[in-house]
């Protein structure tokens, strides 16, 4: 019991720590995350985390959240699942809440491009800083090789990525069946299961909550992908107006943790408070129902021949995914000297020294692009 009890507060101060300091998208915070519960904790090991990644990328939902919640789950059973999910995701929550009450207030956003100008840059630099040891491990074959490539070609070309990782997977599990000869293999089926203030059940909010758990249980793809689907559901039935969608998409981007925290500022901007809590729900409880499903399985497909090929195929096409998302930012964000010159200085100081707390980077990210904007 006592070190149940503090397996769950290192869980709890581990991801309020990083709700609160983990900017740059799912990417990074993935990046994050492994290096805090691998490298420096030794929570798990390199090829179970990047299994967790591989696994997350093949459901809906947020997937550095899912992250969170597998890790919880790994370290502290469901406590932990729920713990650490709630503290990553709370942290977000509650500062776009905070921002959401103010723009409702007085009408528009604050300035803070100076801020920010540094961060992505050295959001690049912790993404393949992570990224270089777990495409290391995966990369066990020539086989595994290839399909990697593939991957980040067909991403790049534009084809769906939830098709690509599972394309990735059905390939190699081909072949691993063709190797070993298979005359048979049992399948698995995961099943799927699905609460006294009136205020919170009025039919606004019900509309509210049932809009954002359709999308949380089907958003496959980035944040891009859930902005798409928020124009769809809340702009075009006239929820929301444009120019407040374009606004949570700059709050999301711009606070730390989930770039879902977003729908909490449009639930705010709709309903007021309990607008904001009934979306953030919505949109998140999902991912906590998947990942409980999901976790038990990961280390049992490890464990057989033929689904292990899928897992490493998957894994391979997850690290290209996110080696995409690299490059995108990469020529979305280094245009200058400036933002070239912040990415390499992070890009250093992280292979120099490894265990250094990301957090640190993305704030001296942030002060070196003010400076240097500003100077």
């Amino acid at each position: 019991m006592p070190d149940e009890k503090k397996n769950l507060k290192e869980l709890a101060v581990f991801f309020l720590r990083l709700g609160f300091t983990a900017f740059g998208g799912p990417a990074a915070h993935i990046a994050m995350m492994r290096q805090e519960a691998v490298v420096k904790r030794e929570w798990m090991s390199d090829q179970h985390f990047l299994d967790l990644v591989g696994a997350t990328s093949l459901i809906p939902g947020p997937n550095s959240t899912e992250m969170a919640i597998h890790i919880g789950q790994e370290r502290g059973g469901w406590r932990g699942l729920i713990i650490a999910g709630l503290c990553f995701i709370l942290p977000a929550v509650l500062i776009t809440g905070c921002i959401a009450w103010l723009y409702k207030l007085y009408g528009q956003l604050p300035q803070i491009q100076p801020f920010v100008y540094g961060v992505k840059p050295a959001v690049i630099a912790v993404i393949i800083a992570a990224i270089y040891p777990l495409a290391k491990k995966s990369l066990q074959t020539v086989e595994l090789g290839v399909i990697g490539a593939t991957a980040i070609v067909l991403c790049l070309l534009g084809f769906s990525q939830i098709l690509v990782l599972f394309g990735a997977g059905f390939v190699a599990m081909g072949l691993a069946a063709i190797r070993i000869k298979m005359k048979g293999s049992p399948m698995t089926l995961l099943p799927l299961f699905l609460a006294n203030n009136t205020e919170f059940f009025s039919p606004k909010n019900i509309s509210l909550f049932l809009s954002f758990l359709k999308i949380g249980a089907i958003l496959y793809g980035s944040g891009y992908v859930l902005f798409a689907l928020l124009d769809s559901e809340l702009v075009s039935k006239g929820i929301i107006s444009h120019r407040q969608l374009i606004d949570a998409i700059v709050v999301g981007q711009f606070t730390p943790g989930p770039v879902f925290s977003s729908v909490t500022f449009i639930g705010y901007q709709v309903n007021g408070i309990s607008g904001a809590i009934i979306s953030t729900i919505g949109i998140f409880l999902p991912s906590f129902l998947f990942v409980a499903l999901l976790n038990p399985v990961v280390r049992i497909m490890r464990g057989s021949t033929l689904f292990a090929a899928f897992l490493n195929a998957v894994n391979v096409a997850s690290i290209a995914l996110i080696l995409v998302v690299c490059y995108q930012l990469g020529k979305d964000s280094l245009t200058n000297w400036r933002e070239i010159l912040i990415a390499l200085c992070s890009a250093v100081i992280l292979f120099r020294f490894n265990k250094l707390n990301s957090a640190f980077i993305i704030l001296g990210g942030s002060v070196a692009g003010y400076l240097l904007l500003m100077g």
